[in-house]
């Protein structure tokens, strides 16, 4: 069996300002390092980590390389873990957006299984990308604990997909907060979801998206 856990990145930037980041490349709030840095110990503590990799994304590769220091492993970087491309969304408000492509976004709040940023990806292709990637990880490192730095859409996709639920249900499932785990184990060709945005470790650390996204 091997175990990924899958960490949205501590609180960036774009998150401080509510803008939607995407492909926007951002560094970490001081927040978000100490998030990060209670998210290692976490990890530390209830796992024996065996190999990480991280979107190449400033916020999700900063978030994995504190882990990995901890661990002691360096940090495989994988394009296909990066946030969703935004297109026209991207570094920009979420008032703003609201405001100028006010039915697209309509979509990502209240059908965003079914949704497309305007001029940028969908939830689907999204979802595509990072499940198949999430599978060739696991099939590489069979009865290994894997560690994944990664973004909120993707987090969220994975538990749609191998959580059981359609796209068209997607939108029961709540964003995971900064710095929180999500557990997956893979066994005999299924992946399961033990567990989703995991931070009561963060305890008055925690922070989370807006409620307009």
């Amino acid at each position: 069996m091997t175990t990924i856990l899958m960490i949205r990145h501590g609180q960036s930037e774009a998150n401080n300002l509510d803008v939607f980041a995407g492909n926007y490349d951002v560094e970490l709030t001081e927040l978000g390092v100490q998030q990060a840095k209670c998210t290692a110990d976490f990890i530390a503590k209830n796992y024996k980590v065996d190999k990480i990799y991280a979107s190449d994304l400033k916020r999700a590769f900063k978030t994995a390389q504190i882990i990995a220091d901890k661990c002691n492993l360096e940090v495989i970087t994988e394009q296909n873990f990066r946030e969703i491309s935004a297109g026209k969304w991207e570094a920009v408000k979420f008032d703003d957006i609201t405001k100028l492509y006010s039915d697209d976004y309509s979509i990502w709040r209240n059908d965003i299984g079914n949704a497309r940023c305007t001029e940028g990806e969908s939830v689907k292709e999204l979802a595509k990308r990072v499940c198949d990637t999430l599978l060739k990880v696991a099939r590489e490192n069979e009865d290994k604990t894997v560690v994944i730095g990664t973004h909120a859409t993707p987090v969220r996709v994975a538990k749609c997909v191998f959580g059981g639920y359609s796209f068209d249900n997607m939108m029961d499932i709540p964003w995971a907060s900064n710095a929180s785990v999500t557990e997956l184990t893979y066994n005999d060709g299924v992946f399961t979801v033990v567990f989703y945005g995991k931070d009561d470790f963060l305890t008055d650390l925690k922070s989370y998206l807006p409620v307009n996204v």
